[in-house]
């Protein structure tokens, strides 16, 4: 529909002239507000990523991608379970024995959760390891009754490599005096950082074999925790183990314990999505009105095109090319801001929390503690191919009331 010439004129019509200030400067703000929207929308879709892509990596780097169980609760013999498991997509197996617990000392009380591990086999399954910031997973001996816990609960109970604790737990002893709680003094060997507050308040480890000691596990543990190669595909690799281990076996992969959290982001980054594409849409609105302008303001201009020969379809076209320039100049200017925005957002927000000496994102809040973006040119295409179309609809409108300008209607009272 558009072709040089309708091009041609279009772009002639967009530059302003003495009498056409004001609606240029209706044209400018058209033009910011298109920026400002396709800008937004781009850096909070990249900031709603990397949460997105942080919460699942640090989430999984504690929890386990597939759990492997007896259908009855807890799994004896771990070691001849895990050589029966062959899936290629497994590439880390360690057992673990979990129960609750209540740490104390002094008159700091704090709950957690306490798991039982092998220091020497966890590493394959998690990143406890690689996120310590003082003393070892390997500290942890059988027998020595040593606990690794959480920077965050170590701040709460003022503890550091070296200190003692009491952990009681919830089964309790029978003794003449009545039913008595069992508790066990432990010393600190290690401190880990998730930067997951719910982690790093309320989770301790400890050595397997003092955990099975502790709550009277025997020869048993909880289950088997499994690593895989591609986290996407647990539920489908946890149903094949289901399958392969027989009926007194029962795989749970974390979708099914964290699946309705992710699912639910992505629900919010849709609903933000077409939030945020509405102011878009206003400043759309403002290119309707700014080309409703110019179609009055030229109407003895298209009388004069359409007695020379232009037809309907050239005056529309033109138009449409006059409409579209904001739309594109918009969408162009705001995805490249968009995307040099969302790439150094990090960097942006650290400045300004330097500056007001203040922090946007408290980890006792939320659960991390920085702001990260993951840029997906998806995301980008997405909104520069919805702000495009939306540029394209907000002429179509004035271009069609152009079209029927009536050249003698026009010049009447020229």
């Amino acid at each position: 529909m558009i072709r040089p010439f309708e091009l041609f004129v279009g772009l002639r019509y967009t530059r302003a002239r003495k009498r056409s200030h004001f609606i240029s400067f209706i044209s400018l703000i058209s033009i910011l507000g298109i920026t400002l929207g396709i800008t937004a929308l781009i850096t909070i879709l990249s900031v709603m990523n990397g949460f997105g892509k942080e919460l699942r990596d640090r989430i999984l780097g504690v929890i386990s991608h597939v759990t492997v169980t007896e259908t009855g609760g807890g799994l004896h013999d771990w070691r001849a379970l895990a050589d029966r498991i062959k899936n290629p997509h497994v590439i880390g197996r360690a057992p673990y024995i979990v129960g609750q617990g209540m740490v104390t000392r002094g008159k700091a009380v704090s709950g957690v959760m306490v798991r039982g591990i092998l220091p020497s086999e966890e590493n394959q399954v998690s990143e406890f390891g690689s996120h310590m910031v003082e003393g070892s997973l390997d500290a942890l001996k059988p027998g020595s009754f040593g606990i690794v816990i959480g920077s965050a609960l170590a701040w709460k109970l003022d503890l550091g490599v070296g200190s003692q604790l009491s952990l009681l737990i919830p089964e309790g002893l029978v003794t003449p005096v009545g039913i008595m709680p069992r508790f066990k003094r432990f010393t600190v060997v290690g401190i880990f950082r998730m930067d997951m507050y719910e982690y790093d308040s309320a989770l301790v480890l400890m050595n397997m074999d003092d955990a099975a000691k502790l709550y009277q596990m025997s020869d048993q543990v909880s289950g088997l925790r499994l690593k895989l190669d591609n986290l996407d595909i647990a539920p489908q690799v946890a149903a094949s183990i289901e399958q392969s281990l027989g009926p007194n076996y029962y795989a749970r992969d974390w979708s099914r314990e964290h699946g309705n959290f992710f699912r639910a982001l992505k629900i919010e980054k849709t609903a933000m999505f077409v939030i945020l594409l509405l102011i878009v849409t206003v400043a759309m609105f403002n290119v309707v009105s700014t080309l409703v302008v110019v179609v009055t303001e030229k109407r003895a201009d298209i009388a004069i095109l359409r007695t020379l020969g232009a037809s309907p379809r050239s005056i529309m076209g033109i138009f449409l090319a006059h409409g579209s320039v904001v739309g594109i100049v918009g969408t162009l200017v705001g995805t490249g801001c968009g995307i040099l925005l969302a790439l150094n957002v990090e960097t942006i927000v650290h400045g300004i929390e330097r500056l007001f000496s203040t922090s946007f994102i408290a980890p006792d809040v939320y659960f991390i503690s920085e702001l990260p973006s993951d840029l997906h040119w998806s995301d980008v295409m997405m909104v520069s191919g919805a702000s495009l179309i939306l540029g394209l609809l907000s002429a179509l409108y004035p271009a069609w009331r152009a079209a029927k300008v009536q050249p003698a209607e026009a010049l009447r009272y020229e």
